[in-house]
C-alpha cells in the first residue's frame, strides 16, 4: 500500500461505514500518463453505481480540506470487482470456501504464485487447498497479493 493510502485508508474507512460500506482497499497509480486514486469499496450483495457516487462526494470534500497529493489527480471510487483482493485477515475467514490466487514476496517450497481453495487463516497463516485432500501454509508476511480467483 503506498503512504498515501496508508494514510488515508483510516480517514476513508469511518466514511465508507456511514453509508453501509466496506472500504477494502485504495490504489494511487499512474495509468495513461494520469496519476489516479481509486476508493475501492464492497458490501454484501454488490456495490451500486449510487454507492460510488453517495462515496466519492462524502470523499471528495474531504480531500480538498486535506490535499494529500501535491499534484492533479483523478479520483476514482469502484467495485473490487470479480477478483475482489483480500486484504485483512478477517478476509481470509470471510471468503473461506473459495478459490483464490496468492502471489508471494519470495518463493514458499519453489513457488511464488499459488492458487486453490482456501481454508481460512490459522496463526497468521493461509491454509491453502492446492490439490485434493493437499494443504499448505502460507505465512502472511509473505503473501504480496491475494484475491478473489476465477475458475
Amino acid at each position: 500500500m503506498s503512504k498515501i493510502a496508508e494514510k488515508l485508508f483510516p480517514i476513508a474507512a469511518p466514511f465508507a461505514e456511514t453509508l453501509g460500506l466496506e472500504l477494502v482497499d485504495i490504489e494511487f497509480v499512474k495509468e495513461g500518463g494520469q496519476l489516479v486514486l481509486r476508493f475501492l469499496i464492497d458490501k454484501e450483495g454488490g456495490v451500486t453505481l449510487d454507492d460510488c457516487e453517495a462515496f466519492s462526494r462524502i470523499m471528495d470534500p474531504e480531500l480538498d480540506r486535506l490535499d494529500p497529493i501535491n499534484s492533479s489527480y483523478l479520483l476514482q471510487v469502484s467495485s473490487p470487482g470479480i477478483e475482489r483482493p483480500l486484504k485483512k485477515p478477517e478476509d481470509y475467514e470471510r471468503f473461506r470456501g473459495k478459490l483464490i490466487q496468492v502471489k508471494l514476496f519470495k518463493a514458499l517450497d519453489g513457488q511464488k504464485s499459488y492458487k486453490g481453495l482456501l481454508h481460512g487463516l490459522d496463526d497468521q497463516q493461509i491454509l491453502l487447498e492446492i490439490k485434493t485432500n493437499n494443504i499448505i501454509r502460507i505465512p502472511l508476511e509473505l503473501v504480496a497479493k491475494a484475491n478473489l480467483a476465477m475458475d
